[in-house]
Formats: structure tokens, C-alpha cells, sequence
């Protein structure tokens, strides 16, 4: 499966997204991460729709939008609407009866449709979705806010739900977010991810388009 590198916005200077999107994309970046915090299911808030019109009109990236939000099913069609190329939703938000529905509704808009789960949350509350997804989003720390450790146990996650996603007998991404750098992407990369968010270790570098540049090297390098 094709390798590719995941900027995530939250880390960029807010002064200055458009800049530090173009800038990442110079590195070789493939898409954007964009995350959505509404200060109830994470103890935060970040970006709603706005942000991705806005990048939209701007940059030619795929907008990967994840939305960490209480209740995604009152936001999927704003930012469907706002120009998401994929849409990522918390397993842990609702059961596959409510959760179902809101997947058929991304593909329907012509996006891609991701469901996500938390580092405590078992790997088998995916499986539900394995039929209708395209990708799924394995948190490497608990979500909420950037610059966090990767977690240990992450790697034989990775490894487990990528077996998980195989025997499905269909082709889906795995992306990972959380703590990923240079130190520890090769080693997510062999466990079988091929999607990786990296937040600060791209935009937190002094010179953003080649951090992207070297994980784009090292993808090159497997």
C-alpha cells in the first residue's frame, strides 16, 4: 500500500496555515490532518469548518478531517459541505447502528470514510465498519492535544489491527496519530501502518518543508 505522510495543522502556526500547508507540501507531504475538538469529548477545541473552506480554496492537498466531537452527526455534513476529502469519526461516539449511517452518508458525498479509535479502546470495535471503510485512524496517544509521546503497546497495535484490516480481504489504510517522529516512524511503517499524522515533528520544525522531506526520504528508504 502506498506510503504517506499526514501533516497535522494542529501543531502549524494558526497565524499562518496556508504558509506551513504550502511549505509541507514542498516537503512531499500527501494530504493535511485537520483536527476537530469540540471541548467535550477531548478537553479542547480547535478548527470547525471554516478552516477547511478556507484551506480548500488555497491548497490542493486532500483535507483529512477527524473529527473528536461529542456528536458527529450534527457537524458531518458542514465540513462534507466545507470540501473534507475524508471524514474520520470516534468508534467510541455511538454504536455501528448510528455510526453506519454517518460512513454511507461520507461515501455518498463523494469523500472517504474513516472510523478511529482511542489507544484503550479494543481494536475488534472497528470490525463493524470493516465492510464500508477506507481507512482507519488508530490514536498512538490519548486524543486531545498535540506534542504527547507515542504510547508504549502502540506498535503490537498496529501490528494487530493491521492483521485485522487484511483478513477483511479488502484494501484499507491504516493511519496512525500520535507522538509519530523520525525516531519511531520506520518502526510504525514494518508494524504495518501506511498513513502517518505527524503534528509537531513537521510544523514544530525550524524548517517545515524538509522535516516533511526527510519522512518522505525514509518512506522512499523501506
Amino acid at each position: 500500500m502506498k506510503v504517506r505522510l499526514a501533516p497535522s495543522i494542529l501543531a502549524a502556526d494558526a497565524a499562518c496555515l496556508l504558509d506551513c500547508a504550502e511549505a509541507s507540501a514542498a516537503g512531499g507531504a500527501s494530504m493535511l490532518h485537520i483536527d476537530v475538538m469540540d471541548g467535550h469529548f477531548v478537553p479542547n477545541l480547535s478548527f470547525g469548518p471554516h478552516v477547511v473552506t478556507a484551506l480548500r480554496r488555497r491548497t490542493a492537498l486532500p483535507l483529512v478531517v477527524h473529527l473528536m466531537v461529542e456528536q458527529p452527526w450534527t457537524l458531518l455534513v458542514a465540513f462534507l459541505s466545507a470540501g473534507a476529502h475524508s471524514v474520520n469519526i470516534h468508534v467510541e461516539t455511538g454504536t455501528s447502528e448510528r455510526l453506519r449511517p454517518l460512513l454511507e452518508r461520507i461515501h455518498a458525498s463523494g469523500a472517504r470514510a474513516a472510523v478511529t479509535v482511542k489507544p484503550r479502546t479494543p481494536l475488534a470495535a472497528v470490525e463493524p465498519y470493516l465492510a464500508i471503510v477506507d481507512m482507519v485512524l488508530l490514536m498512538t496517544v490519548e486524543p486531545g492535544y498535540g506534542g504527547q509521546a507515542f504510547l508504549p503497546g502502540s506498535l503490537d497495535r498496529i501490528t494487530e489491527l493491521r492483521a485485522l484490516l487484511d483478513d477483511a480481504g479488502r484494501e484499507i489504510d491504516l493511519e496512525i496519530d500520535g507522538g509519530v517522529t523520525l525516531q519511531n516512524a520506520a518502526d510504525c511503517l514494518r508494524a504495518g501502518a501506511n498513513i502517518l499524522v505527524a503534528g509537531s515533528a513537521v510544523f514544530g520544525a525550524p524548517d517545515i518543508t524538509a522535516a516533511a522531506a526527510a519522512f518522505v526520504r525514509l518512506f522512499q528508504d523501506m
